[in-house]
């Protein structure tokens, strides 16, 4: 016979130890796209505890819909090294240009990253960051569904040693740190730049040159580290956003304090 209370149960009981596991991490990352998920898989590689909070039930961001809805993604010869990793399938369009899937893309990047250590939480957002000595250190979370109804709900903390705002063209940790914490970013004018028009070739490059620490204990990858940095956006092609997980990753794990 099957019991309702024990399959409650099952649910609480795994969810709460779930949460409890990541109160204390190596780094935090705010948005389940392409270069949130990378940046995740690959630091779960290196050994790092990690957790991704998503404010949607579903991750991969934008990379669903690829262009319009047509659900094809592009990404260039470097872009498609990471889909290798991945054991992602592409298809050679022309010199330069490849072609994938963008459902098998979220769905392979999501499934490596928690088979690697990562925690995906779903329908919970990042409604403020926690600051100490002048490095951020951590983040305020709430469900999602609290935030969409406008109710007075006191949040939960947790603990990191890196912050990763991945939430792509809304930088939305970005704007609570420059509004409420009282650090400067370190672009030139100590605030957000903003996002640029279209312009996918420069866009592609600047993405990895923007992903980095932009004040300390907190960092940008994905769109949003061109959206903080005043570069363009580059549209349905991903190599740029699966490039730019991988470096924050990278730049995440060669910092001591990391």
């Amino acid at each position: 016979m099957i019991d309702e209370v024990i399959i409650s149960k099952s649910i609480i009981e795994a969810y709460k130890d779930k949460l409890v596991s990541i109160l204390d991490v190596d780094a935090a990352i705010v948005g389940a796209g392409p270069s949130g998920l990378v940046c995740a898989y690959y630091l779960a590689k290196a050994g790092k505890k990690v957790v991704v909070f998503e404010r949607k039930l579903s991750i991969g961001g934008g990379m669903w819909g690829g262009g319009m809805l047509f659900n094809e993604i592009v990404v260039q010869e470097q872009g498609k090294k990471i889909l290798d990793d991945f054991s992602i399938k592409t298809k050679k369009y022309k010199k330069d240009y490849y072609l994938a899937d963008s459902i098998e893309c979220v769905c392979s990047l999501g499934a490596a990253a928690v088979r690697a250590g990562a925690v995906i939480i779903n329908a919970v957002s990042a409604e403020d960051v926690m600051v100490k000595k002048a490095r951020v250190c951590g983040l305020v979370i709430n469900w999602s569904a609290v935030e969409i109804a406008g109710l007075h709900v006191d949040p939960l903390t947790i603990k990191a040693k890196a912050v990763v705002d991945s939430t792509g063209h809304p930088c939305e940790v970005v704007k609570v740190v420059e509004r409420k914490s009282g650090l400067k970013l370190r672009t030139k004018t100590g605030k957000m730049l903003g996002e640029k028009s279209m312009w996918a070739d420069m866009a592609e490059n600047t993405v990895l040159k923007n992903t980095r620490e932009v004040c300390p204990g907190f960092y940008v990858c994905g769109m949003a580290a061109n959206a903080v940095f005043g570069s363009p956006r580059m549209g349905p092609i991903f190599g740029g956003m699966l490039l730019s997980g991988k470096k924050a990753a990278q730049v995440i794990a060669e910092n001591p304090k990391s």
